[in-house]
């Protein structure tokens, strides 16, 4: 792997160096480099409270190590933006940051900037939606996963929800955007655990992890299944989404919700009861980890490969 110049011209103007929050609509201009790696962390909707949470922890990792690198934190408007994405990758390019941690919109989207940015000299790190592993080998493309496995924590949500079923249940599975591979994994997950229990699934809808569209989808899907045990949700805005359908129809208590991030809004449902379970990925040192091995992988030269971080379920007895 080619390792970027640590080096730039000292008159070379650049994008945030420290802790800007932008979405694609440009910056103020910025001081010159202090020569210390220059890190961007990509993520998507910043309207999101788990990316809020992912950025605060990046910001905070970074004001106590801040003699080792410098940070721009950058966001999109929406979980599906990809456009916008993509030009933020570019504009990182172009300012010449050594590291790129990035949550993609889409596992394959990204692929030909993120390709650009390696082939630039830029360490690439993948975090929260790992990209596509058969595009990654057809590109001859290795850019590292730093990450929770989504099957498996959705499985074990999945395992808790179904102690409280029988065999025979239904349920149904609200995805995120078909195209993740985060949110295939996720659905997989859920799958796995209710085949394992005896568990219909009745439907599996996509809501591209937006509340308010998994809210018409829940409706929808509760008034085609009035026998419906579940909803499973993919991330825990979907959830709060299919939580206000449920309150909505009528079902409080006789249909569970679990959902996946574990953000405060999910936590203060599943304490008042309107949410059985969320899996804790860590979000707030998500991006942590991965700047934390992209730093790793400058400094030291290191051959770049995946590594797995934890996943808990979260219900009411942990809280």
């Amino acid at each position: 792997m080619t390792l970027p110049r640590r080096l730039r011209a000292a008159g070379a103007a650049c994008l945030s160096a420290l802790f800007l929050i932008a979405c694609g609509d440009g910056g103020e201009p910025q001081p010159e480099s202090s020569g210390k790696p220059r890190v961007a962390l990509i993520m998507k909707s910043l309207a999101n409270e788990f990316f809020i949470n992912m950025a605060a922890g990046a910001r905070a990792h970074q004001a106590e190590h801040a003699d080792r690198y410098e940070l721009i934190v950058n966001g999109i408007k929406n979980e599906s933006d990809l456009a916008q994405q993509v030009a933020l990758v570019e504009q990182m390019m172009a300012s010449q940051v050594d590291v790129i941690v990035i949550a993609p919109a889409d596992s394959q989207g990204l692929l030909p900037v993120a390709r650009r940015a390696v082939e630039q000299g830029i360490v690439v790190v993948n975090i929260d939606n790992r990209f596509d592993e058969k595009a990654l080998a057809t590109m001859d493309l290795r850019i590292p996963f730093v990450g929770p496995d989504n099957r498996e924590g959705a499985y074990r949500v999945g395992l808790a929800l179904a102690e409280t079923l029988e065999p025979g249940d239904e349920v149904a599975i609200i995805g995120g955007i078909p195209s993740a591979f985060n949110a295939r994994q996720r659905a997989a997950g859920f799958r796995d655990a209710m085949a394992e229990a005896g568990i219909a699934v009745v439907t599996e809808q996509a809501a591209d992890w937006e509340q308010a569209k998994a809210a018409t989808v829940a409706a929808a899907i509760l008034n085609e299944n009035p026998a419906l045990d579940a909803l499973l949700c993919a991330n825990d805005s979907m959830a709060l989404g299919a939580v206000a359908a449920v309150r909505q129809a009528g079902r409080r208590g006789g249909v569970s919700v679990v959902g996946f991030d574990n953000i405060s809004a999910a936590r203060g449902l599943i304490a008042g009861g309107d949410m059985f379970a969320t899996a804790e990925q860590y979000g707030h040192q998500l991006a942590v980890f991965g700047i934390e091995y992209a730093l790793q992988v400058l400094e030291e030269g290191t051959d770049p490969a995946d590594r797995k971080t934890p996943v808990d379920v979260i219900t009411a007895a942990q809280l």
